[in-house]
């Protein structure tokens, strides 16, 4: 895909005035990104030639890009909150790649999210599965400081093998046996 300003200022337009989400090709923003990268240096070397046109022309793409994103961005947050509420996962095909891998993981994050309801009222998500089931209200988020073997918790479930670095949610009481063992630290969240 070949980006021109007139493309940029169509989509810019249209992003503005539409609450769905314009069509761009999967590839949109690296076509963005080649033709921004192609525009800098016309920038830059305008500076040098003192051409106060192109170093405006600079500057509004600079705007418009911007806002596309935000425009963009707000939709894509949007289609997710709607796709979690409804149980589904209906991604848009209007999305770049780039989007497409931030829809998933927003969504994922409204799905966990919400499971926290459910666990509230001692429901459980049909979709959760037992490394889920354990994300609620009452575990911690660690990081594992030692290699550990797999090992039966105090609930009965079996947790691990944990590697070095690796980043987990225990229940409490599991966690703090790693806390106080030195096994594991704590993450803020």
């Amino acid at each position: 895909m070949n980006l021109s300003y007139d493309e940029i200022r169509r989509i810019y337009r249209l992003e503005k005035s539409t609450a769905r989400l314009v069509d761009v090709d999967p590839d949109f923003y690296n076509s963005l990104n080649e033709f921004v990268l192609a525009e800098r240096e016309k920038y830059l070397k305008s500076l040098k030639e003192f051409s106060l046109e192109e170093a405006r022309d600079f500057a509004n793409l600079k705007k418009m890009v911007e806002e596309i994103f935000l425009f963009r961005q707000k939709k894509i947050l949007s289609l997710a909150l709607v796709s979690s509420r409804n149980g589904s996962d209906m991604m848009d095909e209007h999305l770049g790649r780039q989007e497409q891998k931030l829809f998933g993981d927003v969504l994922e994050l409204l799905n966990e999210h919400k499971s926290l309801l459910g666990t509230l009222f001692g429901e459980k998500s049909a979709a959760s599965s037992s490394a889920k089931e354990s994300a609620g209200l009452n575990t911690l988020s660690l990081k594992i400081l030692k290699e550990v073997p797999a090992f039966i918790g105090t609930d009965m479930k079996e947790y691990g093998p944990f590697s070095s670095g690796e980043t987990v949610k225990l229940p409490n009481k599991v966690a703090k046996l790693f806390l106080d063992r030195k096994m594991a630290e704590l993450l803020d969240h």
